[in-house]
């Protein structure tokens, strides 16, 4: 929806055949992408409006947990196949979406033991980044992990209930020891300003930093709306990521709302 109404609004101030998304962002030295769902993408439309604005492309669901490994140590990668090999084929970078979830996890995730649960998260990361290696640009590696509200602690999720607080370093080392060349990243939401959840978050990769646990990247899902507007303190929020040395990514930029509200 937010892709149709950009590309609308641009259709009417084009002056150029390239002025596209993807040619304003590299512009300015970035990219621009969008989620893809597989079964879309034999709709010419989708399609087309996919291969002319975007430069980067991100599966919904199809590189999740649940539709990767349904039970264990049987990977399904079809659907995923299809949006890496269409990425690839239009020269897009492609992102991973992602490892390390509380949800959309198969129904045998949750009861397995500890030490069953260290040995099958370890082994889903292997496996997927594997079968994509050298394919994806950068893998959200850990999504979601922190608790909404003021108290900035973890989120209950059988890797953080069963493995503790280790998990999401454990994730991350292990995900370099897989592909050394793909950028690795945390992603959440409502960590769009400073407050309880960004300082856990950043404190997180300062630590991680200060060690040397491999971490490239943190994602910004950027959830805007008339209740939850931009904060005024956005950029400099994401400024003192990039400070760390780490890369910030908008990962699910999304703008609710129509005419002078939404622009």
């Amino acid at each position: 929806m937010l892709a149709a109404s950009m590309v609308t609004a641009l259709s009417h101030t084009a002056t150029a055949a390239d002025d596209t998304l993807g040619s304003a962002a590299a512009a300015k030295g970035r990219y621009f992408g969008t989620a893809v769902a597989a079964n879309h993408l034999g709709e010419s439309a989708y399609a087309g409006t996919l291969d002319r604005e975007f430069t980067a492309v991100t599966p919904e669901n199809e590189m999740k947990w649940d539709a990767t490994e349904p039970t264990r140590n049987t990977f399904t990668f079809a659907a995923a196949d299809q949006i890496a090999g269409h990425a690839q084929s239009k020269g897009m970078k492609l992102r991973g979406h992602t490892l390390v979830w509380h949800s959309q996890l198969p129904s045998w995730v949750s009861g397995l033991g500890a030490s069953d649960l260290r040995t099958a998260m370890n082994n889903h990361i292997t496996q997927v980044m594997q079968h994509y290696k050298g394919k994806i640009y950068a893998w959200d590696v850990v999504n979601e992990a922190f608790q909404d509200g003021t108290s900035g602690a973890r989120r209950s999720s059988p890797f953080q209930d069963k493995l503790g607080n280790g998990f999401i370093e454990e994730a991350f080392r292990t995900a370099r020891s897989v592909d050394p060349d793909a950028k690795l990243c945390y992603n959440d939401y409502n960590t769009d300003g400073v407050n309880a959840k960004s300082n856990a978050v950043y404190n997180m990769v300062k630590d991680f930093k200060s060690r040397g646990v491999p971490i490239d990247c943190v994602g910004f899902q950027s959830h805007f709306n008339s209740d939850s507007p931009v904060p005024s303190d956005y950029q400099a929020n994401l400024q003192r990521f990039a400070d760390l040395g780490v890369d910030v990514q908008i990962t699910e930029l999304d703008i609710e709302g129509s005419g002078t509200a939404q622009a």
